[in-house]
């Protein structure tokens, strides 16, 4: 499973004690519990982490997940070599902070990862749930379908796919954004998964996941085809000759996730396709 890592400055704070010990007995705000996965945010030595502990599947848990045609996430693993892989690049992403893996049967492994809070950022999801109460300028639009564009290519630019490409996910530095820059983070990356050349039907995927996730926005067609042409970096014309049926076939997914989240009611209903 590899050897544990531990930051300098958790080493200082946390001395030798056993560390899983330490991580699983971690208290804090809990931000996400599901299945066999828990996410809390703590602080200590005056800084603030986020912790995500990953318990044992069993195997009922991973058998479903294969049913239904989903790689089961059994590991902090993924999202250590995610994020670790992503600073590497260059790519603005949580950093590690200490992380830890045991047992070699799936079923019954732990681990967890610890990674630093993102402070100062706000999600793209939670920025425009604003924009009822102060709707944005058409050029602030512009810039963030720009900027969201500009860092989806360097995502996908360096083979990586999230599989949960959503814009909750994708974090904006607030004092940048006040001051009419873009600077994005992205999180949440323990499904992730890393290509030397990123299949077609994964890369629909994500582009869908995005896509999906901003239909209820006060977004017109014109947005759209902005970011194909920053995402592709190549005039529209050429993207729409060149790539037409790849467009739809996102497109088309994005539209089923939609018409699913209308159905089971965690989407607004404002898109009419």
């Amino acid at each position: 499973m590899g050897q544990p890592f531990l930051r300098e400055d958790l080493r200082r704070q946390w001395g030798e004690a056993d560390l899983f010990e330490r991580v699983f007995g971690l208290e804090g705000e809990v931000y996400r519990a599901i299945a066999n996965r828990r996410t809390l945010r703590f602080e200590t030595g005056g800084r603030a982490y986020f912790a995500k502990l990953h318990g044992r599947s069993g195997w009922g848990e991973i058998l479903k997940n294969l049913v239904t045609l989903r790689l089961p996430v059994v590991s902090a693993r993924n999202e250590f070599e995610a994020c670790r892989y992503l600073a590497e690049q260059g790519i603005r992403a949580p950093v590690v902070a200490a992380y830890g893996a045991r047992g070699w049967n799936p079923a019954r492994r732990e681990s967890f990862i610890v990674c630093d809070a993102l402070e100062g950022f706000t999600s793209l999801e939670d920025l425009a749930a604003g924009w009822e109460a102060a709707p944005p300028t058409p050029l602030q639009k512009r810039r963030l379908v720009m900027g969201v564009a500009r860092f989806a290519r360097a995502f996908h630019g360096v083979g990586m796919i999230h599989r949960d490409f959503y814009i909750c996910h994708l974090l904006a530095e607030q004092a940048a954004w006040a001051a009419g820059r873009v600077e994005l983070a992205v999180l949440d990356l323990h499904r992730a998964r890393i290509f030397r050349r990123i299949p077609t039907r994964w890369l629909a995927r994500d582009l869908a996941a995005l896509l999906f996730s901003t239909l209820d926005l006060p977004l017109d067609r014109r947005a759209w085809y902005r970011f194909l042409r920053v995402y592709r970096g190549q005039p529209l014309r050429k993207t729409l000759s060149e790539e037409g049926a790849f467009w739809m076939a996102v497109e088309r997914r994005a539209l089923a996730l939609y018409r699913k989240g209308v159905r089971k009611g965690y989407v607004q209903g404002r898109y009419a396709p």
